[in-house]
């Protein structure tokens, strides 16, 4: 099992509940998230960065 340390920038959704749906399956794309946070939020853009520690096997 390998951890990696990623960035991943999010479109902003009409609900907070959607937001977090549409960051966990963009992180899944990853790996699976042990942890994540949002950094930075680009209202002009309507987008979010998350940073995130994700495992992979092998």
């Amino acid at each position: 099992m390998t951890t990696h340390f990623i960035t991943a920038e999010i479109d902003l959704q009409e609900t907070p509940t959607e937001l977090q749906k549409a960051i966990e399956v963009e992180l899944k794309k990853q790996g699976e998230p042990l942890r994540w946070a949002v950094t930075s939020v680009d209202v002009k853009q309507q987008s979010c960065t998350v940073e995130a520690v994700v495992t992979t096997e092998g």
